[in-house]
């Protein structure tokens, strides 16, 4: 029952979200692609929690023009993680503070492996200072007002994974709602996924865990949840190519590329943005000549006659 989910400020708490025996389905923080538009397409498609994407928190708190560039929602777009990048506890909790209204969570990114975020002490680097990590969930936990307000960490994996385990639990202890783990170090980037570690790491913290990585279908949720016993899965790019693979659908369906049409138009989604994300969504299902007349086109207009031509509209479907 939805309305037992709702909290004192309206709120969806999240933590009453993980009920046995769900496995969650989660659209991970992407840089560029998982911003208001693509979060609204997903929703429509089984997706239960969106992330923002990684905004820097420094920059966040410095200037109104950052903030309303880098956060922009809407009343629909619940439940919804924002996801931080930060090495200071403080300006962390501070911007907590600011979107805690406008969302149900925080989330700390410790898995970043961009060169430019390790080097500014953002992301993975952040899985080697696990008392940092633990200072900075502590201080949102103390000092957003909220008590039903997450505040989770997204890392990746330790060649050692007792040094994981470790930092796991002291985060745990600091008063973290959930982790997610993505499963391989901060060098590997095509490996297969360690399965296996991140079971260890579900069987040594109580609080929730989601896998992330490798999800591209719908049965990956259920694979990765038989493997690991998670409670629940992000995906990323498995969500760019088909933003309704948790419903189950092999590939992008007609009705997806016109809900995405949809929402950019209502929402004045920039061009490049729309285009880029149908470019993702038709990869699987175009081939090379027709992907090559896709990429070329410059206008919304253009665009939308060629799926008109190509595929047909969405009145067709029931012919």
């Amino acid at each position: 029952d939805v309305r037992q989910m709702k909290t004192s400020n309206g709120n969806t708490s999240i933590m009453d979200m993980f009920e046995k025996g769900k496995v969650l389905k989660i659209c991970a923080p992407m840089v560029r692609y998982s911003k208001l538009a693509f979060r609204s397409l997903v929703r429509k498609y089984n997706c239960d929690i969106c992330f923002t994407p990684m905004i820097v928190a420094a920059d966040f708190m410095r200037s109104v023009k950052a903030r309303d560039s880098e956060f922009t929602t809407n009343e629909s777009d619940r439940p919804l993680i924002v996801q931080f990048a930060s090495h200071d506890a403080q300006t962390l909790a501070d911007a907590a503070c600011v979107v805690a209204p406008f969302s149900d969570g925080v989330d700390l990114n410790c898995g970043c492996p961009q060169r430019w975020a390790m080097s500014a002490g953002y992301g993975a680097c952040l899985i080697n200072k696990p008392e940092l990590v633990k200072d900075m969930v502590r201080h949102i936990r103390n000092q957003v007002d909220n008590p039903n307000y997450t505040a989770s960490i997204k890392i990746r994996i330790h060649k050692d994974l007792r040094r994981t385990v470790d930092l796991c639990q002291k985060a745990e202890s600091a008063g973290a709602s959930w982790i997610t783990v993505h499963g391989r170090t901060a060098e590997e980037r095509h490996q297969p996924v360690h399965y296996d570690a991140i079971k260890t790491i579900k069987d040594s913290v109580s609080i929730p865990v989601i896998a992330n990585g490798d999800i591209k279908y719908l049965r990956d949720v259920e694979s990765t949840h038989q493997l690991t016993g998670v409670d629940g899965v992000m995906a990323a790019r498995g969500l760019l190519a088909n933003p309704a693979m948790f419903t189950g659908y092999e590939d992008t369906p007609l009705e997806c590329i016109w809900d995405w049409v949809d929402i950019s138009i209502e929402q004045g989604t920039p061009f490049t943005c729309f285009h880029h994300h149908l470019i993702y969504m038709l990869e699987r299902v175009s081939s090379q000549p027709e992907r090559k007349v896709f990429n070329s086109l410059s206008s919304t207009s253009a665009v939308i006659d060629y799926l008109q031509n190509t595929y047909g509209s969405v009145d067709d479907l029931g012919s």
